[in-house]
């Protein structure tokens, strides 16, 4: 389960940094805090992927979600 976990949070944390790193090009900003979203979210996802005993696959991401949302609500 923790390794979901990881996995679901960084691919959330992945996703919610394309915006920002969209914004902060189009600003002509640099994209800092958004480079460290990519890093923390590639580092959970890494972890999970290297910790899971044989690893993940395309079609074990909806099952992961829908398991760490059934932990949160039950």
């Amino acid at each position: 389960m923790t390794n979901d976990l990881y996995l679901v949070i960084g691919i959330v944390v992945l996703a919610l940094s394309i915006p920002s790193v969209l914004g902060a090009l189009l600003d002509h900003r640099a994209p800092r805090v958004p480079a460290i979203m990519i890093l923390i979210g590639g580092g959970l996802v890494a972890l999970a992927v290297t910790q899971q005993p044989g690893g993940y696959t395309l079609e074990d991401i909806p099952n992961a979600f829908v398991r760490v949302i059934g932990q949160v609500l039950r």
